[in-house]
C-alpha cells in the first residue's frame, strides 16, 4: 500500500513540477526513482500517462482523468496526516477568527483571551468587525457568528444559546404606547440596526409561525451600541441581542416590549469553511468555547 502511495505521489509530483528533473530538485529524490515509479503505475494501470520528449510532459486522456483523482486523493490523505498529528500534539500556529465587534468587545474576549492562555503556541488574528465576512476569500479560519441558520456551504457548530430584546424608552412609551402586538410596530418609530438579520424586516413568532413585519424610523446605523442610545434617548423602538440589552434594562433605561413573540433558537455558531478535516487548534479554539460558555451564559 506504502508503496503503491509513493507511485502515485511520484505521478502526481512530476506533472506538477512539469518534468522529472525539476520534481527530484523540488523533493529530494533521484530523476530515476521517480521515472521508475511513474513506470511502475503505468504498467499496474495497463496505460500510459504520460506523453515523454526531451522537450516537453504531457498528459494523455487518462492521465489527466487519473491525475485529477489522484490529486484530491493525495490532498485528502495530507489533510488527514495533518489532522492527527494536530490532535495528538498541542495546538499552534496562527488562528484567525472573526466575530461581531459588540460582541467581542463585551463578552467574547475574555473567553478567547483564555484560550490563548490554555494553549500559548497559538498566535490569534482577531478580527471585530460587524459585517458579514467571507471566510474562504479572507483566508479565516473560523467565525463566531449569531445566527439561526448557517450558509450552506459552511459548517456551523452551536457554542451557546442566545436570545434577542425588543425594547424602548419609558418616554417613549408613554407618549405611543406600549405595543400589545409586532404588528403595531409599523405604526411607530423604530431604529433600525443594518447589521441585524432581515434589517427593516424584523422577525417575530405567533403560534409557532414566523411572522415578518416591516419597521421604519428616523435613524438608520450600523452599529447596535448606537442603535441601543438612540433608543434609550426615546428616538424609536429597538431590536437588541440580550447582552447589550440586559444593562440598559437593568438600569431601568429600557423596557422589554412583546417578549411573547420573540423568535427562539437564536445561537452564537462557530462556521468554518467546508473541509473534510478541521485543524486541530480550530477544533480546540470551538470545544474551548463550548465549555466557557456553559460555565459562563450569555444572558
Amino acid at each position: 500500500m506504502t508503496q503503491d502511495i509513493a507511485r502515485i505521489r511520484a505521478f502526481v509530483q512530476v506533472f506538477d513540477a512539469g518534468g522529472f528533473s525539476a520534481a527530484a530538485r523540488q523533493h529530494g529524490r533521484s530523476k530515476a526513482l521517480l521515472s521508475k515509479y511513474v513506470t511502475d503505475l503505468e504498467d499496474y494501470l495497463g496505460v500510459r500517462l504520460m506523453n515523454r520528449t526531451t522537450r516537453k510532459l504531457s498528459l494523455t486522456e487518462a492521465g489527466e482523468a487519473y491525475y485529477r483523482e489522484a490529486s484530491g486523493l493525495l490532498q485528502q490523505l495530507d489533510d488527514l496526516d495533518a489532522t492527527i498529528s494536530e490532535q495528538t500534539s498541542e495546538p499552534r500556529g496562527l488562528l484567525r477568527v472573526s466575530a461581531p465587534r459588540n460582541f467581542g468587545e463585551s463578552t467574547l474576549a475574555p473567553a478567547i483571551f483564555e484560550y490563548l492562555r490554555k494553549y500559548p503556541k497559538v498566535s490569534l488574528d482577531l478580527r471585530l468587525e460587524d459585517r458579514y465576512v467571507d471566510l474562504v476569500d479572507e483566508g479565516l479560519d473560523v467565525a463566531l457568528r449569531i445566527s439561526t441558520l448557517a450558509d450552506s456551504s459552511l459548517i456551523a457548530r452551536k457554542i451557546a444559546d442566545m436570545h434577542v430584546v425588543a425594547g424602548a424608552s419609558p418616554d417613549l412609551l408613554k407618549r405611543v404606547g406600549t405595543p400589545s402586538h409586532p404588528e403595531d410596530l409599523r405604526h411607530l418609530p423604530c431604529i433600525i440596526d443594518v447589521n441585524l438579520q432581515g434589517q427593516t424586516n424584523w422577525r417575530f413568532t405567533e403560534d409557532e409561525k414566523t411572522i415578518s413585519v416591516p419597521v421604519s424610523g428616523p435613524l438608520r446605523v450600523n452599529s447596535p451600541l448606537a442603535a441601543r442610545a438612540a433608543s434609550i434617548m426615546g428616538l424609536g423602538f429597538v431590536m437588541l441581542p440580550s447582552y447589550l440589552a440586559d444593562p440598559a434594562v437593568e438600569r431601568g433605561e429600557l423596557i422589554p416590549v412583546l417578549g411573547d413573540f420573540l423568535p427562539k433558537g437564536q445561537t452564537l455558531q462557530a462556521v468554518y469553511p467546508h473541509r473534510r478535516h478541521l485543524a486541530g487548534k480550530v477544533r480546540a479554539l470551538i470545544d474551548h468555547l463550548v465549555e466557557w460558555f456553559a460555565l459562563h451564559p450569555i444572558k
